[in-house]
């Protein structure tokens, strides 16, 4: 057994309560707006899943309660459950923002454990039009089929609704997904990353949704912390350099959050018909509210694979 320890550390350290875990760039799709530009050619990016363990064991120590696994599709990395299992055992809750294209049986009781959570995203209630996005035939299918059988079984699920392209029927697709018995739903404009950016120049922060660092932070395949998976092209160090407490403690770090502009009342920006008022924008966002475990409750033992 081995004690963790979180090395430098400081209040502004403390104040993240979600990180992102980008454990892929592998995906069955190849969607036409992808902020990590994933596909079936991506790769496992350089991280090891002892880096990963130990990024996760830091994030128990800063008290992070909440992470997210998210990729390109997470369920493509061979050792995602071991980490699932290592941050659930760290009393973290999980989330799993996964696109649901394929669903191993086994793979339910993973979603169905206490603390864990499914995301996904969603552009069409009409099937030609939501493959043309993801480039991939039958994904509608799959996805509203997976959509069903989560909701059917009781684990928790939301959904992200992406405004690609001017008259996507994205409240056609709300309205059908709220028709499962989904509540929980949000809606973003398609933001100017990865795909999305296509020959235009390097992305900038006005692609950003103001929430990016604060209160949250990601880890991208190769290592770069970043304020968040949309923000990937400012990276603030690397965690197979440093530790995660000296990352986000740094100024470095506080200087990139400096450089984004807050987020405007409501979450809106004018004349996104995508977004609804009053509901936070930005996709993947990671959930306001998750199940979460008392910090004087977490166990500061980590088991001895992880480093």
């Amino acid at each position: 057994m081995t004690a963790i320890t979180a090395g430098p550390t400081n209040a502004r350290a403390a104040m993240l309560s979600s990180l992102e875990l980008e454990i892929t760039g592998g995906c069955q799709l190849t969607c036409t707006h992808c902020l990590s530009e994933s596909s079936p050619q991506g790769t496992h990016g350089t991280m090891t899943p002892a880096d990963w363990k130990r990024v996760i064991a830091d994030a128990a120590a800063l008290r992070i309660p909440h992470l997210q696994l998210i990729g390109g599709e997470p369920t493509l990395y061979p050792h995602w459950v071991e980490l699932v299992d290592l941050a659930l055992g760290l009393g973290r809750s999980v989330e799993i923002y996964t696109n649901l294209f394929h669903v191993r049986p086994a793979w339910w009781d993973v979603f169905a454990r206490d603390g864990v959570t499914l995301a996904t995203s969603y552009y069409s209630d009409d099937p030609d039009e939501h493959d043309r996005i993801t480039t991939r035939t039958g994904s509608y299918l799959r996805t509203l089929a997976n959509l069903t059988e989560a909701h059917r079984r009781g684990i928790p699920v939301r959904v992200g609704i992406v405004e690609v392209f001017d008259g996507q029927r994205v409240h056609e697709a709300r309205a059908e997904i709220e028709a499962l018995g989904i509540t929980d739903v949000t809606m973003d404009r398609v933001r100017a990353v990865g795909r999305a950016a296509g020959t235009s120049a390097a992305p900038g922060v006005d692609a950003l949704c103001g929430r990016c660092g604060r209160g949250r932070a990601a880890i991208l395949p190769n290592g770069d912390l970043a304020l968040c998976v949309l923000s990937r092209f400012m990276p603030c160090g690397n965690v197979r350099e440093q530790r995660l407490a000296e990352l986000v403690g740094s100024e470095r770090w506080w200087r990139a959050v400096e450089q984004v502009p807050p987020p405007r009342a409501g979450g809106c920006t004018p004349g996104d018909s995508a977004c609804q008022p009053g509901q936070p924008a930005c996709l993947p966002k990671f959930p306001s509210t998750l199940p979460l475990v008392s910090s004087s409750a977490l166990p500061l033992v980590l088991p001895g694979g992880a480093r």
